[in-house]
Parts: structure tokens; sequence; C-alpha cells
């Protein structure tokens, strides 16, 4: 009886795996019990945190960003510096105005001219 031995033994595998499987869930669902209560008194303290009721003692309120005061009166006392500067530098008599650049001559404006008129030309030369 050979084929009734195999049965007796693959029975007997499925077993144990269904009994290693159960303890595996058992244990997976006491992790997930132990999760959500360490989640639970997390936020729990966080929103004493957020209330201000619990506070570490020694911790020093973190600043986010921004300028300290002394840094506020450097950074003013530069722009003062800068600006009265400046006044100085300028003249007292009428400003003059500031200089063009970037203008066409009359020789490049003519010289352009020419180049436009001979590509239309060519283009003309070539339409027809």
């Amino acid at each position: 009886m050979l084929g009734g031995d195999r049965i007796v033994m693959v029975c007997a595998i499925k077993q144990e795996a269904k009994l290693d499987l159960n303890s595996i869930i058992t244990e997976l669902k006491t992790e997930r019990d132990r999760i959500g209560r360490a989640i639970a008194a997390l936020l729990e303290d966080g929103k004493a945190a957020v209330s201000g009721t619990v506070r570490r003692a020694g911790a020093l309120k973190r600043r986010r960003g921004g300028i300290t005061p002394e840094g506020r009166r450097r950074l003013s006392q530069a722009m003062k510096r800068r600006w009265a500067e400046r006044r100085i530098g300028k003249t007292t008599g009428k400003a003059s105005a500031p200089k063009r650049r970037g203008g066409l001559t009359a020789a490049g404006r003519k010289k352009l001219s020419e180049a436009m008129k001979k590509r239309w030309a060519e283009k003309k030369k070539n339409a027809s």
C-alpha cells in the first residue's frame, strides 16, 4: 500500500503547514496590535506637544527660518551705509541722460537696407 502511505504523509505535511500558518498569523496579529498601541501613544504625545502641555526639560525653542534681531540690525546698518554712499556720489547739478547704446549708425542702417533689398530681389526672382 504505497499509495496510502503517500496520502498520510501529504496530509501530515499539510497539517504542519496549517499549524505554522496559524502561528504566523497569530504572531502577525499580535504585532499589529502592538504597533497600533504604539501609534496611538505617539499621536497622544503629539497632540499634547502641539497644545503645549508637554515640553522636554532643557529643550530650546527652535527657530524656523527668518532673520535674527541682530542680523536685522546689521542688515539695516549696511543698507543705510549703502544708500548714504549713493547719495554722496550723485551730482548736485542737472543729471545727464544715460548714453544710448546699441543703436544703428547711418552707415549700418544703409548697409542693412541694401542687404534686405538684395534678399527680397532674390526671393522675388526665385518665386517667378
